[in-house]
């Protein structure tokens, strides 16, 4: 334990002489990721909010066939514009999201009660054209309710005779659970931040002291091997746990000045000691891979190659939960990645999570770091390793 501390230390001390290595891995990191979450979560919530409070001006091909239509949807806050191009080129051309065409035969339907033609036209594949579209469906419908009952009043029909059914929604979600909807991405960022929280001072440990040629007086100490890479693993822990820690910290003092956002997140000390407490194992199994691929690299340069390859690792469970959503099982808290997903959701959407859970939860995760931990031991008796070509 002496040798380990000292070669922890003595990392340590290195890495504070680096003021920019530093800087970047204490004061930057931390920053990035809460400053790109609320960042886009902002942007979001102001775009949404300006298409649906502000009136929506649209063109509406063939107006003169229902003016009795033009105006109700004025009267919902669907203005009628002019366009001097042909509107599909401007659907195309993304000027606009949205327009209205009444049908050719509007006014010879209606006037024979059959259903008239109205086109919303619209790209589906512009996710900035659902609010308008929607605005514009949903207003179309309550007009087509409100002329369709008027006429069944007009004949002496009550209107509830053309509606035998009655269909409601009894929505048992929880308001921290649709939270949870909104803040998806949120389990991938801190996931991340773990995985990688301690790679700049393990790739100057490792690869970066193979290249300078200055591994082979350490290994040639009488400590031993185990020690030697044990050490580089927990400092290099050290600094990624405080770099999460100020992680955290930041999205908690971040959400408390975006009122909208800070809202929808839970940034109570609870809620961040519990992510805190789930990102642990993330953490050392991240050092300690990282700490076997760059030990095998011969420079700096080729072991931050792999970065770019290990930092798409964490968001697999994020895609293939929304492409193929699963319900949560025991089973996946014992896949790495994917449980520190499932964990952290539980937490966002303020649900319990149970002492089983928790056990084989930490068995798992602790389990895949030792093993990691134990292969980069084996990797640092390698006597090539200190050799640098």
């Amino acid at each position: 334990m002496k040798a380990l501390w000292t070669v922890c230390m003595k990392e340590l001390r290195e890495l504070s002489r680096d003021r920019r290595t530093l800087m970047l891995a204490l004061v930057m990191g931390p920053l990035v990721v809460p400053a790109l979450l609320l960042g886009m979560l902002t942007l979001a919530q102001s775009r949404t909010k300006s298409q649906i409070d502000k009136p929506l001006q649209i063109a509406i091909v063939g107006a003169d066939r229902a003016p009795e239509l033009v105006k109700w949807l004025a009267a919902e806050g669907i203005e009628r514009k002019q366009l001097a191009s042909d509107p599909d080129a401007a659907i195309r051309s993304q000027d606009e999201d949205a327009y209205v065409r009444i049908g050719d035969d509007f006014g010879k339907d209606w006037q024979a009660g059959n259903p008239a033609l109205v086109e919303i036209v619209h790209d589906s594949t512009r996710q900035d054209s659902a609010i308008p579209v929607k605005r514009i469906e949903n207003a179309l419908q309550r007009y087509g309710q409100q002329v369709g009952a008027l006429r069944l009043l007009a004949r002496g029909i009550n209107p509830a005779v053309a509606a035998p059914l009655s269909v409601a929604h009894k929505d048992l979600s929880t308001p921290e659970a649709r939270r949870g909807m909104v803040m998806a991405f949120l389990p991938y960022l801190l996931i991340l931040s773990a995985f990688v929280g301690g790679a700049y001072l393990i790739i100057d440990t490792t690869a970066g002291e193979r290249e300078r040629q200055s591994l082979e007086p350490l290994l040639a100490t009488p400590a031993s091997r185990g020690a030697i890479v044990s050490g580089k693993i927990v400092a290099a822990s050290l600094v990624g746990l405080a770099t999460l820690l100020l992680t955290l910290l930041a999205l908690k003092v971040g959400a408390q000045f975006v009122p909208g956002i800070g809202k929808m997140m839970d940034v109570r000390m609870l809620a961040i000691a519990k992510m805190l407490l789930i990102l642990l194992p993330m953490l050392f199994i991240g050092t300690a891979l990282l700490t076997f691929i760059a030990a095998g690299a011969k420079s700096v340069k080729e072991a931050q190659s792999y970065m770019s390859m290990l930092m798409l690792l964490p968001i697999v469970p994020t895609v293939m939960l929304m492409v193929s959503p699963i319900r949560t099982q025991l089973w996946q808290y014992t896949v790495p990645f994917l449980a520190q997903n499932q964990m952290l959701m539980k937490v966002i959407r303020s649900e319990p999570v149970e002492a089983l859970e928790w056990a084989v939860y930490f068995g798992a995760g602790f389990g895949v770091a030792a093993l990691l931990w134990f292969a980069a031991t084996r990797r640092y008796r390698q006597e090539r390793l200190a050799i640098s070509t």
